[in-house]
């Protein structure tokens, strides 16, 4: 029995997928390429993998008896990969990193491409949707979130601890008067998410720092919301590193009023190792480290 170890590569893509264009996306190729790799693999094997149908690709029972084999196989290529990269070598392939939105977008987007050109042979995949990504599916290699995962085989650590404070413009401070007690705090106009959208416990501030009170204004993107308290519609909930960028912001009774939260770092364990995914963690690791008073606000409340 002969195959190509390519085609086990292809056949692993689909297998964690279940779709033919997101398995080529993965592997940068494409779906016509992607599917006579699966059915040559199919023919040397002498055995049916896949069933097909219009929802996609599920395994059959000799299939997931080969993703088995081919992941112990996967190990061994990423291992002397790493071996590779510990001597000088580049990390090479496609990592897909997951992060909130917050994080990804006013923190890692800016420091990313640094790494990009620092690492030509790895193709990362930003993620920044409102929503987990699933590290069991496969779709995602490495993530950042506010909880470590539940039980499953992931390595999690935790990178960060961040603070969040009550935040009104200063235009809204003129017009309305100062705001001195948390009393006075309830008499204002919220901004927060959507009610029924909060995806994680995490992302539920108005319930902790101002139980019973509701958001007048309600959207699912920290950057609507960080939009709507610079053009003065009333005080919302902000990261320090966020809102600091915005002298305009200014913060309301913060260190009655403020929030700890933290930002953790997960992968699949049998991808932990691989150079792929050791560079681009080691990377986000000492960035997040470097950028922890920030986090941490210990400008506006000290360490």
């Amino acid at each position: 029995m002969q195959f190509d170890w390519d085609d086990l590569r292809h056949f692993l893509a689909v297998a964690r997928t279940r779709q033919l264009s997101a398995a080529a996306r993965r592997l940068r190729s494409n779906h016509v390429t992607v599917s006579r790799r699966i059915d040559r693999l199919e023919k040397a094997l002498a055995m049916r993998l896949f069933e097909r149908s219009a929802r996609g690709y599920t395994l059959t029972i000799l299939g997931e008896r080969l993703v088995a084999h081919a992941e112990r196989m996967e190990r061994e290529v990423e291992g002397f990969g790493e071996t590779i990269l510990e001597a000088g070598g580049w990390a090479r392939g496609v990592a897909r990193l997951s992060t909130p939105e917050g994080f990804g977008n006013f923190f890692l987007a800016e420091r990313l491409p640094g790494f990009a050109r620092a690492h030509p042979g790895l193709l990362v995949e930003f993620v920044t949707i409102q929503q987990i990504v699933s590290l069991s599916r496969r779709e995602a290699d490495l993530s950042v979130t506010l909880n470590a995962p539940g039980a499953g085989p992931y390595l999690s650590e935790r990178i960060a601890g961040y603070r969040l404070f009550l935040y009104a413009s200063r235009d809204y401070l003129a017009r309305h008067g100062p705001i001195g007690t948390r009393g006075e705090v309830n008499l204002h106009p919220l901004i927060g998410y959507v009610e029924d959208m909060i995806f994680t416990p995490g992302l539920d501030y108005l319930s902790e720092i101002l139980p019973g009170m509701r958001a007048g204004y309600q959207s699912s993107s920290i950057q609507a919301q960080l939009q709507a308290v610079l053009a003065g519609f009333g005080i919302g909930i902000l990261p320090f590193f966020i809102a600091s960028r915005h002298a305009e912001l200014v913060p309301i009774l913060p260190r009655e009023l403020h929030l700890e939260r933290d930002y953790w770092m997960s992968s699949h364990e049998d991808l932990a190792a691989a150079p792929r995914i050791r560079v681009l963690a080691d990377f986000i690791r000492r960035q997040a480290t470097e950028f922890g008073p920030i986090f941490r606000a210990e400008a506006l409340l000290g360490a």
